[in-house]
């Protein structure tokens, strides 16, 4: 038995719904619009000259980023918040954060041969799964947040929002520094990301409600 406060606390529902939505929607119109492509036109040309490859102390910065998304260091982060949900006691939480995260890698990898889009003329790159994994644990950690916190509607919806800004920024600036994934296959990761959390933290809580 499965005992505790459910995955997606109240309070957080409404704004992680619409971030939910609004991930799907992003995915979905990028890709449509990339499918089949290997060019960097549009939004891409605009932002990529913004993300020269890095070089000196940023390299190290951009590869501890994304060593983070890579299968070991993806291990080490689970684990890491896992234990701080268990810690906290919210074992539903902890089983969220393993079940979205295994959704949003296999998610990633199964979209990339259908969408096929191609960076370096070879490899597969839309969506980012090491954006749509960073996005998906802080999404997870920031639902922590608001139920050990017990914040309101806003400030959860702010929690969120920044949780999710600063993480898909942040491997999203290493992908593309490091020349892995274009700004938009960033951008298709964090949107599978948003569109995820949602389902599976219904799930979970509905799987475990059942049995009990």
């Amino acid at each position: 038995m499965i005992t505790g406060p459910p995955a997606l606390p109240p309070q957080s529902r409404a704004p992680l719904s619409i971030l939910g939505v609004f991930g799907f929607l992003v995915a979905l119109v990028l890709g449509l619009r990339y499918a089949g492509t290997s060019d960097t036109t549009g939004l891409d040309a605009i932002l990529l000259p913004a993300f020269e490859r890095v070089e000196g102390p940023f390299w190290y910065v951009a590869t501890v980023i994304d060593f983070a998304g890579e299968p070991v260091g993806a291990v080490v982060v689970i684990s890491a918040f896992g234990l701080v949900c268990l810690r906290h006691g919210r074992p539903r939480t902890a089983i969220l954060l393993m079940a979205a995260s295994g959704v949003t890698v296999a998610l990633t990898t199964g979209l990339k041969p259908i969408i096929g889009r191609l960076i370096h003329g070879e490899f597969l790159s839309f969506p980012s799964g090491h954006t749509a994994f960073a996005v998906t644990v802080t999404t997870v950690v920031g639902l922590l947040v608001i139920d050990v916190r017990d914040l309101g509607p806003v400030a959860g919806a702010s929690v969120l929002v920044g949780l999710v800004a600063f993480s898909g920024l942040a491997m999203g600036w290493a992908e593309v520094a490091l020349g892995a994934h274009l700004p938009t296959d960033t951008f298709g990761g964090l949107g599978v990301a948003l569109a995820v959390v949602p389902v599976a933290g219904w799930a979970v809580d509905r799987l475990t409600d059942q049995g009990q």
